[in-house]
């Protein structure tokens, strides 16, 4: 979730500022959950690193290799893919996920229907012109991948939980953190792949 990244991120900023003690990463622990003190419980349980946030903010997202392996090897377990096999679903629909960046925030409704905000680190279609750079361009991502069903699977395996991939990486765990639902990764999925996308036009 987004606060989980702003976790990971903070964690390691701390850590390069002073020698990295058990010390430091107890005080940053206690200034994370004094922040939302009079928050419901579910909020103080998203402020809590689980063991692969807490080892990549350890490691400064660099993990030593038996590490790394363990932390894709535990992540990979984590995928839950379609019981249809289907990971394409409408990429009309997936457009409007990429390009949301409501839910899971203090200001939204509890029934808030979350997007993927992937527009905030990724260009997609090439028509956009405000998108953020702190992941790759993905445009024409489908098209150069030559459509390939083996590549979808794994397209949909990487935002359903990125860890699983590339352990350490910035991205969401979207599936995994109940971000996004099944379907609506599918449809994310779609609009990278679809040969009628923006993506791959």
């Amino acid at each position: 979730m987004r606060i989980l990244t702003m976790i990971s991120l903070l964690v390691p900023l701390v850590a390069a500022a002073q020698p990295t003690s058990e010390a430091d990463i107890a005080r940053v622990d206690a200034i994370i959950a004094a922040t939302f003190p009079t928050r419901e419980p579910a909020w103080q349980r998203r402020v809590t690193q689980d063991e692969t946030q807490r080892q990549c903010s350890i490691t400064r997202n660099e993990p030593p290799d038996a590490m790394f392996e363990a932390i894709r090897s535990r992540e990979l377990a984590t995928i839950r893919f379609p019981a249809d096999g289907q990971v394409l679903g409408d990429w009309k629909r997936g457009e409007d996920i990429a390009q949301n960046g409501r839910g899971n925030q203090f200001s939204d409704a509890p029934n808030t229907v979350a997007g993927g905000n992937c527009y905030a680190c990724h260009q997609m279609a090439p028509a956009e012109l405000s998108y953020g750079t702190l992941g790759p361009s993905l445009v024409g991502y489908g098209r150069e991948r030559q459509f390939d069903a083996a590549e979808a699977r794994s397209t949909y395996a990487k935002i359903w939980n990125a860890q699983s991939v590339m352990p350490c990486s910035m991205m969401p765990r979207f599936g995994h953190n109940g971000v996004l639902t099944e379907q609506q990764i599918r449809d994310t999925v779609s609009y990278l792949f679809d040969p009628a996308s923006p993506v791959n036009k």
